[in-house]
């Protein structure tokens, strides 16, 4: 039987800001409402949208959360935790750059940016049971990238040590979102250990087939890795539990490919668009969707690096309202149907 998918729902994280509307969960909540979007992802590092620690211990304040959400027509679809997902598991050559995901507490230490990380998911778990959810979005993190097109060859063993360790690390938070009744979708990502179909499975292996290990569907990563984006849904639509609706586009020329040359984005052969502006077929995704019964929300990541984000969301409201199919009640030729029983039926094989 198919499904109708839930949305428009919009990503709040490219949009959060200082001024308004952007500023507090009540403006921009009725920011998003007025563009006709049905739903919101949270991003959980900003302050200024929710304390993630308190919607974890309070179920008060986890209501009123959910409260200002809902007092605009909005629901809330996931929380989100990439940054801090991505902070499970970080490679040494990364702990500058991504030190500025956590607090200014645990700069410059590893061990305690990691636990700081492990324990905020574990909060996420418990936040998300309050809020009444079933699906949370992050990132798996990464121990292995450095090493995805070796030079010199990789040592026998490497990559599956670091996916031994991945799965110790995410285990536990798996566990506590299993009893929590939340499913931990990763976003598959080119920056993380899960950023295909293969690594993905890697992983699902050692975390013993986890019912809580599931996925995050977003169409554009595999357009910039030149993945079939529409087959994969077939593959692992049992295991797709939320979708980010974003597009890309892929323009290989003579003087670079799949890499980018350390280009900016507007410089790349693979880059982001606004959705509608990209190569990623939505119609066909949302048809597959449907048919796959896919039970979440449509929901809008926006990243563009020609288009300004407030044209964007407004085109994308539109445009993922008309891309969600309203799913039939009926067969098509039902009409035409003899409305015959299993005697006639018997008597048309030449079994009676």
């Amino acid at each position: 039987m198919a499904t109708t998918i839930k949305g428009p729902a919009i990503f709040l994280a490219q949009f959060a800001g200082d001024t308004a509307p952007f500023d507090t969960l009540d403006n921009i909540c009725r920011w998003a409402a007025g563009l006709g979007y049905k739903g919101v992802q949270i991003p959980t590092w900003v302050s200024s949208f929710i304390d993630l620690e308190k919607a974890a211990n309070s179920k008060t304040y986890a209501d009123e959360i959910k409260g200002i959400v809902n007092s605009h027509g909005l629901e809330i679809t996931e929380l989100s935790t990439h940054l801090q997902g991505q902070l499970v598991a970080v490679h040494p050559a990364y702990d500058t750059a991504f030190d500025g995901f956590a607090p200014a507490s645990v700069h410059g230490n590893p061990k305690a940016r990691q636990e700081w990380a492990v324990q905020t998911l574990l909060n996420a778990a418990k936040a998300s049971k309050n809020l009444g959810l079933n699906a949370h979005a992050t990132f798996s993190g990464s121990l292995a990238w450095p090493y995805i097109y070796p030079w010199p060859q990789r040592p026998a063993g490497l990559v599956e040590e670091a996916f031994d360790e991945l799965a110790r690390r995410w285990t536990p938070i798996l566990n506590a979102f299993d009893d929590a009744g939340v499913d931990v979708c990763y976003e598959i990502h080119p920056g993380e250990d899960l950023h295909d179909g293969v690594s993905y499975e890697m992983f699902l292996e050692r975390v013993k087939n986890h019912p809580r290990a599931n996925l995050l569907y977003d169409p554009s990563h595999f357009v910039l890795q030149q993945l079939d984006y529409l087959d994969y849904i077939d593959i692992y639509k049992d295991r797709i539990k939320a979708f980010h609706v974003k597009d890309a586009e892929f323009n290989p020329t003579g003087r670079q490919g799949v890499y980018g040359g350390f280009q900016s984005w507007v410089n790349r052969a693979g880059r982001f668009r606004s959705i509608g502006d990209g190569q990623v077929d939505f119609p066909a995704i949302f048809a597959k969707m449907a048919a796959n019964e896919f039970k979440g929300w449509a929901v809008l990541e926006w990243e563009c690096a020609l288009k300004h984000p407030e044209d964007g969301a407004r085109e994308g409201a539109e445009l993922i309202q008309s891309y969600i199919i309203r799913v039939t009640e009926k067969a098509f030729d039902d009409f035409a149907s003899g409305g015959t029983d299993k005697a006639a039926n018997r008597k048309m094989l030449g079994l009676s």
